[in-house]
């Protein structure tokens, strides 16, 4: 069989001219093996009429081994001298034919560089691409944190409103005047309580001395 790999012609005809040769000789070697079973089953059944024979099955399948045999190497020389002919003038596209969907190759034409630069081009665009993917993935991320801090600050805002209304209806006027004059007294006693404190600790330092 051929080595050529005929890349050109797999591309025309969809399969490998190789391939085709291959299942033609395939073809025709189990039609040789059916035709030779078929001869022999003619002669058993000749000789089964003929009284006191001599000649027994066995003797026929080895004469039958032995013509197929002769039959296979002739054949394969013939092969041979056909699958040259095949593959040279029936299977082969010559060096000077375009199929028509490599037109464009002809009409705009590019070299080994020039092929190699729009490789380089193509591998920074898909990591361009790769990059905005997580970049969005990341967004999408920052999204849905933002909606569940938007969901906790709407609590927050609804209880203070709760409170709100709370103190309305116990005549503590504004809220958020309420919540001021709550924070400063916090100071107040945060203050107060910081003092005692220190005044403690000098008490109880007076009285380690003395």
């Amino acid at each position: 069989m051929s080595v050529n790999p005929m890349a050109y012609e797999t591309q025309f005809f969809g399969f490998t001219p190789q391939t085709c040769m291959l299942r033609i000789y395939i073809a025709f070697q189990d039609y040789l093996f059916e035709m030779m079973l078929v001869v022999e089953g003619v002669m058993l059944k000749k000789l089964d009429g003929i009284p006191d024979c001599k000649i027994s099955p066995s003797q026929i399948r080895k004469c039958t081994e032995k013509f197929l045999l002769f039959m296979k190497e002739h054949f394969d020389k013939l092969f041979t001298k056909m699958e040259e002919m095949l593959l040279q003038l029936v299977l082969n596209i010559p060096e000077n034919v375009l199929l028509p969907e490599d037109t464009v190759q002809e009409q705009y034409p590019y070299s080994k560089e020039e092929f190699q630069a729009l490789q380089d081009e193509l591998q920074q665009l898909q990591q361009q691409c790769r990059a905005e993917a997580a970049a969005e993935q990341a967004l999408r991320a920052e999204l849905e944190e933002q909606k569940a801090v938007k969901a906790e600050l709407e609590k927050i805002l609804q209880c203070f409103d709760g409170l709100e209304n709370i103190c309305r209806e116990h005549g503590a006027g504004n809220f958020k005047e309420s919540f001021a004059l709550l924070t400063q007294g916090s100071k107040k006693l945060q203050d107060v309580l910081k003092d005692v404190e220190e005044k403690s600790k000098k008490m109880k330092q007076h009285e380690q001395l003395v």
